[in-house]
């Protein structure tokens, strides 16, 4: 099977997530759930995907880190790809994201989340555990400007998931590992590129986090994603971060700038037979600020029980609301996508010494996939030498 085969059947059955590993049958998410599909993939058969996948230009960056992350529209399906070398030779973990424009509405969210994004300056921090949804409540966010102010959009994802059509917005897309090397050095151009409001996909080192701290105080609006599974879990991975000496700082900077703390978790309906979102949602309000300026994190859990009128929510209050609520938007399989305009990708820059040097030290890994079609199936199996050992036999 190819690789739209494999995404067609994993998104008519519903799933979130593809996996494929050589010597294993492909596994998809659906609700949650992993379930298996189809014979055991061949190793050979998975190499030549990869290749194809990732592009000559960039095989040598795979062969160097062992990993490689894209996103693509593949039958019809935006993708966000992340391929790896396993025991076993080479591995796909796909995420299916949406085939419907993102809105606060079609993601069956609160809306008076769209209130948070009036504000001009200020930080708004999208938490929850892996696969919660925060891309996509990130990207209804966008999608909530972009419909209703002529507003300056720039954002910073590794890789872009969801492609944006401007509207009233003027949206650039910059992709780390294509457009700019790092999430740093695409913070500290953004500062000199005029931006009304950026988007930065994940605050993982100190580094991107003092930067997005630091625009959120000049004048942005500044969106962003943490892993963790309350807001003040969200808080304290930030603060804890940084060395201990400067983390008084960090806590003064955050409470000044925080707009907001969204932390989400997604749980199945079985008679909506979907997915819908739950969120605790953290508004800084004075008593906030002062725990989070003092380090009193525990103290702020009884702040958001209390703070409903300044629009706080708890998970069991907003359960609560998911309850009573009406109107949900079902996706329909058959409907048609809102038609997404592809970024036109300029010629390929030259790149460092260091990874022409690693080309030119694997020059047969380069080589078309046809190249290596007449050779026979090969049985990968956990091996000492990896993705080494797989080249050698393909040659």
């Amino acid at each position: 099977m190819t690789l739209d085969d494999l995404i067609k059947q994993a998104q008519t059955s519903g799933a979130s997530d593809l996996h494929l590993e050589a010597g294993l049958p492909a596994a998809t998410r659906v609700r949650g759930t992993l379930r298996t599909f189809g014979e055991p993939l061949g190793g050979q058969n998975l190499l030549d995907m990869a290749r194809h996948v990732i592009g000559t230009e960039h095989w040598p960056h795979f062969l160097e880190r062992r990993s490689f992350d894209l996103s693509r529209t593949i039958h019809g399906v935006r993708c966000r790809i992340n391929i790896l070398q396993t025991s076993r030779g080479v591995g796909f973990a796909i995420r299916l994201l949406s085939s419907f424009q993102a809105t606060v509405e079609k993601l069956n969210l609160l809306p008076d989340i769209k209130r948070h994004v009036v504000h001009h300056n200020g930080l708004i921090i999208v938490s929850g555990p892996t696969g919660s949804g925060k891309s996509s409540t990130m990207a209804a966010l966008i999608q909530e400007i972009n419909l209703t102010e002529p507003r300056h959009i720039v954002t910073i994802e590794s890789p872009i998931e969801y492609t944006f059509r401007p509207r009233n917005a003027y949206i650039r897309q910059r992709e780390v590992g294509r457009d700019t090397p790092s999430f740093e050095q695409a913070l500290i151009d953004a500062l000199r590129e005029d931006p009304d409001v950026l988007m930065v996909g994940e605050m993982r080192e100190p580094e991107t986090m003092r930067l997005t701290l630091n625009a959120s105080e000049t004048g942005h609006l500044v969106l962003t994603t943490v892993h963790s599974s309350t807001c003040v879990e969200a808080l304290q991975r930030i603060v804890s971060a940084f060395p201990s000496e400067i983390q008084n700082a960090v806590r003064a900077q955050l409470a000044d700038c925080l707009v907001a703390v969204i932390c989400q978790r997604l749980r199945f309906r079985p008679d909506l037979k979907i997915r819908v979102p739950e969120c605790e949602i953290m508004i800084p309000t004075t008593p906030v600020k002062s725990h989070i300026r003092n380090g009193d994190f525990f103290k702020i859990i009884s702040a958001m029980e209390i703070g409903a009128e300044h629009g706080m929510w708890t998970y069991q209050r907003y359960q609560t609301w998911v309850e009573n609520k009406k109107n949900w938007f079902i996706p329909n399989e058959t409907e048609a996508p809102e038609p997404e305009s592809e970024p036109v990708l300029p010629a390929p820059l030259p790149r460092p010494a260091a990874v022409k040097s690693a080309e030119a030290a694997q020059p047969r890994a380069a080589r078309p996939a046809s190249d290596t079609k007449s050779a026979g199936p090969i049985e990968i199996e956990p091996v000492e030498g990896g993705l080494e050992q797989l080249l050698k036999k393909l040659e």
